[in-house]
């Protein structure tokens, strides 16, 4: 039996035996099989920007914050299309080089949303950068601290050529003459964060989240189709610029409430909107484009709800007129 009290020796070695073995558990075996995790078929190297943006993530300290872990419970099913798994890090995960290791981007905490698919959830540069410069412009109740040595004031008059202009609203930048403008390291930390973006695993061999999979069934029909909560989607995908009541962020974003075009009894130029993004070329930000992100029947819910919500009135926006102008884009794209 063994005698900690009296024979110190045998403590040390005890607890030195200890630490070794958990070491090893915890630390080392991990570290070995995450060598021989293999990338998602589709998933797609970090571009040299974009690996420049992550430096600026982890410079910033970012996941202090921000984690960028999906697990499988259900209030995480909002942050991605499934749990996250080791292949999702394998790019930004690699070692800096020989003497470094990968930078830490995973963080513990939640007190700002989950990154992993941010990309996917919020494509607009000129959104991030908005929010970088100063978060309560887009979120009005955000916890977020600004960033403004991200940006350069600079005189409208001696504007560089290539600079990318920031949207500002008044209430936060009212100096006549002078506008706000990204740094490049501004820029490449937005090339980092739309590149974070779940990939589809291979043949549908998504774990799901079994709640959230329980809900999607309830919600199906009797003839099989899925009923789409267009409030819902356009709270998911749409309200971090236009607000979910619809009302515009004054320089930055404009107002869906009643809008000329979300109004209009031909729903085309609507559907255009939301399938190819738009450049109004003024004040505002440029919406970026979601046909690849939204279903023809997602699209058309999210547009039957502002086409009906905020004092809007007109009329519903189907499936159909959504897949006829996708498919008559598609055909304008080909010739």
């Amino acid at each position: 039996m063994l005698n900690f009290h009296k024979e110190h020796k045998n403590l040390v070695l005890t607890a030195g035996g200890v630490f070794i073995a958990l070491s090893t558990l915890i630390a080392i075996l991990p570290a070995f099989q995450m060598q021989g995790t293999e990338p998602i078929p589709d998933e797609k190297p970090l571009t040299a920007h974009e690996e420049e943006g992550l430096r600026v993530y982890v410079s910033e300290n970012c996941m202090a914050c921000h984690t960028q872990q999906v697990r499988n419970i259900e209030m995480d099913n909002v942050w991605g299309s499934r749990p996250s798994i080791p292949s999702d890090y394998f790019y930004s995960k690699k070692r800096l080089d020989v003497w470094r290791q990968s930078p830490s981007t995973l963080g513990s905490e939640r007190t700002g949303p989950d990154l992993t698919n941010i990309g996917a959830r919020q494509p607009s540069e000129d959104w991030h950068l908005l929010h970088l410069y100063n978060p309560r412009a887009v979120v009005s109740a955000s916890v977020m601290p600004s960033y403004p040595w991200l940006f350069k004031e600079v005189d409208s008059s001696y504007m560089p050529t290539d600079a990318k202009v920031v949207a500002v609203p008044k209430a936060y930048f009212n100096k006549p003459g002078k506008k706000i403008i990204a740094s490049y390291d501004a820029l490449r930390l937005v090339d980092y964060l739309k590149y974070l973006k779940q990939t589809e695993l291979p043949g549908d061999n998504v774990n799901d989240f079994i709640p959230a999979l329980k809900k999607i069934e309830a919600a199906r029909s009797e003839d099989g189709t899925q009923s789409l909560d267009g409030a819902n989607l356009y709270a998911q995908v749409c309200a971090a610029c236009h607000q979910g009541t619809g009302k515009d962020i004054v320089g930055a974003f404009p107002s869906l409430v009643g809008s000329s075009i979300v109004n209009d009894e031909n729903s085309e130029k609507l559907i255009r909107v939301v399938l190819q993004g738009y450049d109004a070329r003024t004040d505002y930000g440029v919406m970026p484009p979601f046909g690849d992100q939204l279903t023809d029947a997602e699209i058309a819910a999210i547009l039957t709800h502002e086409r009906s919500s905020w004092g809007n009135d007109a009329a519903p926006v189907t499936e159909e007129d959504v897949a006829k102008i996708r498919q008559y884009l598609e055909m304008e794209l080909n010739k």
